[in-house]
């Protein structure tokens, strides 16, 4: 069985912008100790195997204010929520 990976430009930026909208910074928590560079890369990995792509991004178009979760079926729902109780 093969798994499509998505482009990796773009599934870094919806996990950057995932975290944006929950009121998160992923470069502050790298350097902060609080996210290492290997679970930042497998959330990245992750974010560009799901499925459920176009439905994140019609999530993040209407963000209007800090959310306390990710999109529904966020495959990286765990890390975000581990995230944002260490912020």
């Amino acid at each position: 069985m093969t798994i499509h990976l998505g482009d990796p430009a773009r599934h870094f930026f919806m996990t950057r912008s995932v975290a944006r909208v929950m009121g998160l910074d992923l470069h502050a928590a790298l350097h902060g100790g609080t996210l290492s560079p290997e679970t930042y890369a497998g959330m990245v990995t992750a974010c560009r195997g799901c499925a459920l792509v176009e439905a994140c991004e019609s999530w993040l178009s209407q963000q209007t204010q800090i959310s306390d979760t990710p999109p529904p079926g966020c495959c990286n729902t765990d890390t975000y929520c581990r995230l944002r109780k260490a912020h």
